[in-house]
C-alpha cells in the first residue's frame, strides 16, 4: 500500500493466536499498524512512534526526555542490575517484561526507546544494519513505565540482493518470485513498519 500511498494505517481488533498465560499479553487488543514509505532511519521510525504515542496519552509525554539505548548497552545495563532475572541477559535475547521493567526504571521511569535488536530476532524484512560482528536489525520498541512495550517497528528492507537471501531460507521460488514481484511495484526506497498495542 505505501507504493501507492505515502502514509497508510488500520486500527482495530487483533486476536492474539498464541497461547498465552501472561496477564500483559491479551488476547484480545486493539492495534494500530502503519506503513509509512520514504522514512530513511530510525530517528524518523521513533518520531512517528512518539507522536503517536503523545497524541494518544494527550500530555504524558510532554515533559520527558527522549533516551534510547543500543541493545549492547542495555545488556549492560541489566547486567550490573542487582535483580535476580527470572531469564537470562545475554546477547541474542530477546528482552522480557522483567527486563524492560528495569530498563525503564533505570531511565528514571519515563519512556524509553530501544533501538538495534538482533537481527535474528526480528522479521525477514526488518532492515540489516549489517553491523558485525553484532549484526542487528534496525528496529525499535518503545517501553514506558507499568507496561513494558508499547510500541514496536522497524525499517523495512529495500535492498532487494539482501532480501532475497533472506527470503531464500523461507519461502520456495515461486513464493520469492510473487514477493519481489510485488516488492519492485509497491516498496519505495524507505519505509518502516510500525504496531502499537492501546
Amino acid at each position: 500500500m505505501a507504493g501507492a500511498f505515502s502514509a497508510v494505517y488500520t486500527f482495530g481488533p487483533t486476536f492474539r493466536a498464541e497461547n498465552s498465560q501472561s496477564r500483559r499479553h491479551l488476547a484480545e487488543f486493539y492495534m494500530v499498524e502503519a506503513e509509512i514509505a520514504f522514512t530513511e532511519s530510525l530517528d524518523d521510525l521513533m518520531k512517528v512512534m512518539e507522536d503517536l504515542f503523545k497524541a494518544a496519552t494527550e500530555h504524558v509525554l510532554s515533559s520527558c526526555a527522549e533516551d534510547h539505548f543500543l541493545h549492547r548497552g542495555r545488556i549492560d545495563i541489566l547486567k550490573s542490575s542487582s535483580h535476580n532475572f527470572t531469564f537470562s541477559i545475554e546477547w541474542g535475547c530477546d528482552l522480557q517484561t522483567e527486563h524492560e521493567k528495569i530498563l525503564v526504571k533505570h531511565c528514571g521511569n519515563v519512556p524509553v526507546f530501544v533501538i538495534n535488536y538482533p537481527y535474528e530476532l526480528k522479521p525477514f524484512y526488518a532492515r540489516d544494519n549489517q553491523d558485525q560482528p553484532n549484526h542487528t536489525a534496525a528496529a525499535v520498541d518503545l517501553l514506558v513505565p507499568g507496561v513494558g512495550e508499547l510500541c514496536g517497528g522497524s525499517l523495512r528492507e529495500e535492498r532487494l540482493e539482501l532480501l532475497s537471501q533472506q527470503l531464500a531460507h523461507i519461502f520456495d521460488r515461486v513464493m520469492q518470485k510473487s514477493y519481489f514481484s510485488l516488492q519492485r511495484l509497491m516498496s519505495t526506497c524507505h519505509s518502516v513498519n510500525i504496531k502499537c498495542k492501546i
